[in-house]
């Protein structure tokens, strides 16, 4: 992998410029060309890592490559995430510096050689391209600058990350840096910034510049409920220092929402004159459909289950809660009958049984889809071989 590359193989390239794709074909050309124009003057390389699902972003890319400049593609099929992204592209990247920006046209392509120049002036391990240095405007939209508003000040709350933008998706770092904390980063959601700042056993040496987002050149907005879930859990899990993962906290998040599911569907059935056992039945199976659901959606989304695979995750997930059932009256009653509190021996109980959940869950409802998720196939363009011809030629 890149960051497995002795120091002299990657003195050969100043910077690596990360680009990370999905559905940007009308926007993806001119981003290329700009930015090889605005760092022509320093020895670099732009590595494109496309989550498409169809060829037509890959396509551009392949043929602003074929003219012989500095681009790489990787083509990842079960990748989701600009996070997972961003770390397979610098694990492949082979710059002294690593850098990342976005794909649709709406970064300055004159930041990379500005943080450049920055990580140099300020010996910084990161360099942040800041929307919020000089003016609380970011260039969003009205909800998305609220929510992106808020976003920061969760991450200064929670983390103590003093950086003016936490959530910029334009930074630079060194690759002493990136070695340092690649086997913490948790490649969760899309804002990576936040798990490399927050992932060493020190803070790191920080610079920031300022900057406007510009217009979309193409492409669309990523920002959703799923995306905002994520960060909170990101955060919690950095802040717990990897006690509480992130996936885990969403998982037990969703399991709260289908407790009240549960009060609310056996309070309306007794109401509606079903017998107690009747409507507790029903409410059980209502909620875990509920988790079910959500979890798909938004706990396991990069991996989400269709179709059959859906129907047979259902039933797999009945069985795993099902057996959480068991465990957590067998935990609550033994430890109840040792003495403790039937309010703690409950809450023990609980705790126990929805761990299972969690791991039986992974394991069997989307155990497929986390061993295709773990082992991305990824087409790099042009092959390993095919540039090490050219570089001897």
């Amino acid at each position: 992998m890149g960051n497995d590359l002795p120091d002299d193989a990657a003195a050969d390239i100043e910077v690596s410029v990360v680009i990370c794709t999905l559905d940007e074909h009308a926007a993806i050309g001119a981003v290329l060309r700009d930015v090889g124009a605005r760092l022509a003057h320093l020895r670099h390389e732009i590595v494109v890592v496309d989550d498409s699902r169809d060829d037509r972003t890959a396509a551009v890319v392949r043929a602003f490559a074929g003219g012989g400049r500095s681009v790489r593609l990787l083509r990842r099929q079960g990748g989701s995430g600009l996070a997972s992204a961003a770390i397979a592209g610098w694990d492949a990247a082979r710059g002294r510096l690593l850098a990342i920006m976005d794909g649709d046209g709406q970064h300055d392509p004159a930041l990379v050689t500005r943080m450049v120049e920055a990580c140099a002036r300020e010996q910084a391990d990161v360099v942040v391209a800041s929307r919020y240095l000089e003016s609380r405007a970011s260039g969003l939209g009205g909800l998305r600058h609220a929510m992106s508003r808020a976003a920061v000040m969760l991450t200064h709350g929670l983390l103590g990350v003093r950086l003016a933008d936490p959530m910029s998706g334009c930074f630079l770092m060194t690759r002493q840096w990136y070695r340092h904390v690649r086997p913490r980063l948790s490649g969760v959601g899309f804002k990576i910034l936040v798990d490399v700042v927050a992932s060493g056993t020190r803070r790191p040496r920080t610079a920031q510049i300022a900057t406007v987002l510009g217009e979309r050149r193409g492409g669309r907005s990523k920002m959703s409920v799923r995306v905002a879930l994520e960060l909170v859990m990101l955060l919690l899990e950095k802040r717990s220092g990897g006690l509480v993962p992130a996936r885990m906290a969403m998982f037990f998040a969703v399991g709260l929402t289908g407790l009240a599911v549960h009060l609310a569907v056996v309070a309306a059935l007794v109401y509606a004159g079903w017998p107690f056992w009747a409507g507790q039945a029903a409410a059980i199976l209502t909620a875990m459909t509920w988790n079910f659901l959500l979890n798909n959606s938004l706990t396991f989304g990069d991996r989400k289950l269709h179709g059959r695979r859906m129907l047979r995750g259902l039933l797999l997930f009945y069985l795993a809660c099902l057996g959480g059932s068991f465990i957590n009256e067998g935990v609550a009653l033994g430890l109840h009958a040792l003495g403790l509190h039937w309010s703690l021996a409950a809450l023990a109980g609980g705790g126990v049984a929805a761990l299972w959940n969690y791991h039986a869950s992974k394991r069997t409802a989307w155990s497929a889809q986390v061993n295709r998720a773990e082992a991305v196939a990824v087409e790099e363009w042009p092959q390993p071989s095919a540039r090490t011809e050219e570089k001897a030629a």
